[in-house]
This record gives structure tokens, C-alpha cells and sequence, in this order.
């Protein structure tokens, strides 16, 4: 990996002398589309998996073994609640739009959805895909190297215990195109100062940037909500104490950022976790894995606000209508980006293969 350290200040005063401005797309390279709004993605990776019912998606009515501990608020988009945990978001749910129907039907591990997501495929025992940064810059880089041009807010390969789940960052077969690396004045930097440095970048032209805050769901709160006392010990108490009004206060923040400065409309901004939570409460009042449905967030880059894409059943446990795959979303922010599905990039043999395998989900533009 690139080892590349730099204060944020430091950065923010090179970027706004070089302007980090976009790059041609060199001979070879599928030309963005001319209708394509979004210049800078920003994803946060809600790692560790928020539980659907627990936040975008709840089920009032449903039993109380799976409506969960909390009550329901009403939004900006009539007829649509939100978990009474997040009323900062609920005020501007008409600037940005929820996919309700994400699922995989793979294994529900924390690796499998990292890949799908980050790459938007699964990795082989022989081909381990690069992560979309890296395509996003191999295609708009003109073959020339600039270790800003994509980054991971804080650089922490995440560790769930399978070897694989860090590897989704690295740029694999394409060539320099790794992500750059930023190291923090302070030891653990919070989501706050991570989707300010987010916002500073896309104003500075970065291309893509992922925020990752966790390095680890083990010994430490994050949206894998266990409950289990031991090395997954959140509990649905931490959703409410700490999660969620971080979360809440952050995500808003940063849209509200980005359209202060005139930036939203060419920003897109993605917020998903590897999957989603069970219905049913554990016998630890948790909740555990499921990848059968769960909830995206996405505002910017053309979106178009206030939409709800698919709905769940009447327990949040499976997709009623328009299922969403990972990799339909991976489609969505290339889609965004003025990438189609068809775009080639040179596969590990050099031979071209197609960026993604999916559709995108245009519903949402």
C-alpha cells in the first residue's frame, strides 16, 4: 500500500494550490456521459451492518419481538417513518432517498458484504477485484498518478477475522491505482471530522472517498449489535446513545455542508452497511446477521430526493417488491459517475472486462 502521510492541513493547502482537478479519460478509457452530474462520491461504509428496523425501516405494528424497543417519527416524505433516533434526518428526508430493499444471498458475513459493496463482486480463490476507487480512478486518471486523487477516511483495513475484507482497498491488477493513504493528527478520528475532511475533499476535486470508521466490529461499539456481553457487546442502548445521534448528526451535517457550498448536486453520497439485522430480537435483546434485507441511504450526484426505492414485508425480513443488489448499487454510483455498465477496464490476463455486472437502479435519478 502506498505510504503517503500528510496533516489534513497540509493537504487541504496542496490541493487548493494544484486545484486536484478532473482528469481527461486517457485513449482506451470509456468516455464519461455528457448527462452525468456527480464528480466526487463519498461513501460511508456503516460497518458492522445498522439493523434495518432500528433505523430507516421500522415495523410499528409488527410484534414487539420485532418492532424493537423504539418508537416511530414521521418525515419529510408523507407517509414514510423513521425510527424515533434520528429526527435530524427525519427534518430533511426529502434531500436524499432510502433503497429498502438491499439484499445478497450469499453467506451473511461481515466479508462478503465488504466485497460486494466495495467492489461489487465476490472475490475468487485466484482473482481478488479491485476496489471501485480504483477503477473510478483508472478511468478518469489519463494514466497519470496522484495518491489523492481517491482516498479512505481514516486508512483502516478493516479485521473481521478474514484475511480477505482489507484487500477490497487495494487497486489489484490496475495499474497505480491505489488509494491514498491520510494519516490523522489524532489517534482515532471521529465520524465528525471524517465527513468534514469528506467535504473538504470534494470541494478540492478528490474523486472518491470512502469513509470507514471502524477497523474492527470486536471489543468496540459499532452497528453490529450483538448483544453478546463479550466481543460483540453492542446492544440496541448503544443505538440509541451513541450510534444513532452521531450518525444522525453527521450524516446531515455533511449533506447540509455540500449544499451550503453548492456541491450536493455533483456530490454523491452513499451510506450502506454490509447488510442488514434479523427481525427477531436475539434472547440478548440484539439482533443479529441478515443479508435478506436491509436499507441504503443515497442523496446527490443527480439523485433525485424524497424517493423510497422497494419495500420490505411487514417484518422487515425480505424484499416485497423491486429487490436491490449490491452490485445494482455499485451500477448506480458508476451510473452517477457517467460510467455505464458496459465501461471495460483491463482484467488481470489484460484482457477487457465490464466494470459491473449490473443495472443500475435509475429510479432513483
Amino acid at each position: 500500500m502506498i505510504s503517503h502521510t500528510q496533516h489534513r492541513r497540509d493537504f487541504l493547502k496542496a490541493t487548493a494550490a494544484t486545484g486536484l482537478s478532473l482528469a481527461v479519460c486517457s485513449s482506451g478509457h470509456s468516455a464519461v456521459s455528457p448527462t452525468a452530474k456527480a464528480k466526487s462520491v463519498i461513501m460511508l461504509m456503516l460497518t458492522g451492518g445498522p439493523s434495518q428496523i432500528d433505523t430507516w425501516d421500522p415495523k410499528p405494528n409488527a410484534p414487539s419481538e420485532i418492532r424493537g424497543p423504539f418508537n416511530t417519527i414521521p418525515t419529510q416524505i408523507p407517509g414514510t417513518h423513521f425510527s424515533e433516533l434520528f429526527p435530524k434526518m427525519a427534518a430533511m428526508a426529502d434531500k436524499f432517498s432510502l433503497i429498502r430493499t438491499m439484499h445478497h444471498e450469499l453467506a451473511p458475513t461481515h466479508d462478503n458484504g465488504f466485497q460486494l459493496l466495495n467492489t461489487g463482486r465476490t472475490f475468487e480463490a485466484d482473482k481478488e477485484w479491485p476496489w471501485v476507487g480504483s477503477v473510478v480512478d483508472h478511468l478518469t486518471s489519463a494514466g497519470e498518478f496522484d495518491p489523492f486523487r481517491t482516498m479512505i477516511l481514516p486508512f483502516e483495513q478493516p479485521d473481521f477475522g478474514m484475511a480477505k475484507a482489507g484487500d477490497c482497498f487495494r487497486g489489484k491488477w490496475l495499474k497505480n491505482c491505489l488509494p491514498g493513504v491520510h494519516s490523522w493528527d489524532e489517534d482515532d478520528a471521529t465520524l465528525a471530522e471524517c465527513c468534514e475532511f469528506a467535504s473538504k475533499c470534494a470541494y478540492t476535486g478528490v474523486k472518491f472517498i470512502t469513509i470507514n470508521p471502524y477497523d474492527s466490529v470486536f471489543y468496540r461499539m459499532t452497528w453490529d449489535c450483538h448483544a453478546d456481553s463479550g466481543a460483540l457487546r453492542t446492544t440496541l442502548d448503544d443505538y440509541r446513545n451513541h450510534l444513532a445521534p452521531e450518525f444522525d448528526a453527521c450524516y446531515t451535517w455533511l449533506l447540509n455542508s455540500l449544499m451550503l457550498n453548492g456541491l450536493l448536486d455533483s456530490t454523491l453520497v452513499v451510506a450502506v452497511g454490509e447488510f442488514g439485522r434479523t427481525p427477531k430480537l436475539n434472547r440478548n435483546g440484539g439482533r443479529d446477521h441478515w443479508a435478506n434485507c436491509w436499507t441504503a441511504l443515497v442523496a446527490g450526484g443527480g439523485v433525485q430526493g424524497g424517493r423510497i426505492i422497494g419495500e420490505s414485508d411487514g417484518i422487515g425480513s425480505e424484499p416485497k417488491n423491486r429487490p436491490v443488489s449490491c452490485q445494482e448499487l455499485v451500477a448506480t454510483i458508476y451510473h452517477a459517475l457517467g460510467f455505464p455498465p458496459t465501461t471495460t477496464m483491463p482484467g488481470p490476463d489484460g484482457k477487457p472486462v465490464k466494470i459491473i455486472d449490473a443495472s443500475p437502479v435509475l429510479e432513483l435519478f
